[in-house]
């Protein structure tokens, strides 16, 4: 069991990190006014998506009926549509896109990532499937190679182009060669039909989902939002940075612990074993609030010198921000636990009811930023709305599951994410404070090995054959 978890946590991490180091290449490879029209294209592409996301091939790791070739030919029919449907909105929208963002001579550009939501839509759902036998290669492959190969490509592409092209075509590369991947992995032969049941089945499994994805883009861009508009760019650098930094490791977390837990738990409810239920859920639980609290040690560690490192002394306004953004940002990942355990069960509103609170709290966080000028207290609101969105998530758990017993897991969390930020702002800068906190680093570390019994145990299960 331990090996598929290193086995889904490199592979996430993997893709991350090449997407990550793709886009810092390509912001040092063309002109910053370039770079800058290159980064509306991930704007509009999220927009889209969010507009159009329905989680089809969730379906196929989630519902019984999953492993039947005619379920996903028609799960697969309903994706094609969908993303020829995304694929002519912006095609139609390229102009108005583009003059509302002041880009006209980036007409061209919307035009042909209209073409990404329908290649990515062309997907074979094998991958998805083969999650459900425990075999996660093909969903990590289909991430890695186009990831790898988008990176790659940029030298010539740079070369060619010298423009906000380099990013253009590395953006359909990537599409492209996720697609090449997934048939490529594939066992099945390739079908799509079209079913009226099985659409609004998914229009019904999906809805909140695309609710959810309208919130989400507001929870990831509404704070930037504000911030670029009462603090100017350079303000908005400091904080878009801090937010990458942070939000990266969790995202990574929060893809694995779905990944790995959601086909076993999701059998189990099907299977109604309420004893398997009950220990994966413990397990699941505890790997998100042990995300979290890795990501508040790992910042208090090391957070500071990778800022020098890797970003000079520009960016030092950003180093006594970074603790507020790595409670945020684990609180945020604690709402994987009882998300992926309401999914199993069937409810994919929880992480819809988590996201709200975050929603709600933005005019309050424009009305501080533009009285007090003071960042820390946007990020800490948003932290506090992140907490009161996983209570929601526990209490619209409860309507459908069972709460896990993890009391000695959420203490041993809750007293890391407490004292992380007091030894912050008690300790002396700089290395000798670090010197002095770290005998405590070491107890919260210990005290979160200890409580994590359910993690534990899923993690001493021998499988064979697994992979």
């Amino acid at each position: 069991m331990l090996r598929t978890a290193l086995l889904i946590l490199s592979g996430n991490a993997a893709t991350s990190a090449l997407l990550l180091a793709r886009n810092l290449m390509v912001a040092r490879l063309i002109p910053v006014p370039d770079y800058g029209i290159a980064a509306t294209f991930a704007m509009v592409m999220a927009m889209i998506e969010m507009a159009s996301t329905l989680e089809l091939h969730q379906q196929i790791v989630q519902s019984p009926k999953g492993d039947e070739p005619r379920f996903q030919a028609a799960l697969q029919g309903f994706q094609v549509l969908r993303g020829a449907i995304a694929a002519a909105v912006l095609f139609a929208l390229a102009g108005p896109i583009a003059a509302f963002l002041d880009v006209s001579e980036a007409v061209s550009a919307y035009r042909w990532l209209a073409l990404i939501p329908l290649i990515n839509a062309l997907q074979h759902f094998d991958i998805h499937r083969a999650q459900r036998g425990g075999r996660y290669l093909p969903i990590l492959l289909t991430g890695n190679l186009p990831a790898l190969g988008a990176l790659i490509s940029l030298w010539p592409l740079a070369h060619l182009f010298g423009d906000w092209r380099v990013a253009l075509w590395a953006m359909l590369l990537y599409a492209g060669l996720g697609l090449v991947t997934s048939h490529v992995m594939a066992e099945r032969p390739y079908r799509l039909s079209l079913e009226r049941m099985v659409i609004r089945e998914s229009l019904r499994f999906g809805m909140p989902m695309l609710v959810n994805a309208g919130l989400m883009y507001l929870v990831f861009q509404g704070d930037k939002i504000i911030v670029g508009r009462v603090s100017g760019m350079e303000a908005l650098a400091v904080y878009a940075m801090g937010v990458t930094l942070t939000l990266t490791p969790t995202l990574i977390g929060a893809k694995t612990i779905q990944n790995l837990f959601l086909p076993r738990i999701s059998t189990a409810h099907a299977a109604g074993d309420a004893v398997a239920y009950g220990r994966l859920s413990a397990a699941t639980f505890e790997a998100a609030l042990l995300t979290g609290a890795a990501l508040v040690l790992g910042t208090f560690l090391l957070g500071a010198p990778v800022v020098h490192w890797l970003l000079g002394a520009k960016y030092a306004p950003l180093i006594p921000l970074l603790i507020p953004f790595a409670v945020l940002h684990a609180l945020r990942v604690f709402k994987s636990g009882p998300a992926v355990a309401a999914l199993s069960a069937g409810d994919s509103s929880n992480g819809l009811w988590g996201n709200l609170p975050r929603v709600a709290v933005l005019p309050l966080s424009y009305w501080v930023l533009r009285e007090t000028g003071s960042f820390a207290a946007v990020i800490w609101l948003g932290a506090a709305a992140e907490l009161a969105g996983f209570a929601l998530g526990l209490w619209r758990l409860r309507r459908v599951a069972p709460l896990p017993p993890i009391q000695g897991a959420a203490l041993a969390t809750a007293i890391t994410l407490l004292a992380i930020p007091l030894v912050t702002w008690l300790a002396p800068s700089g290395g000798r404070g670090l010197v002095l906190a770290l005998p405590l680093v070491l107890v919260l570390i210990a005290l979160q090995a200890l409580s994590m019994k359910g993690l534990r145990g899923y993690f001493a299960e021998r499988l064979p054959g697994e992979l």
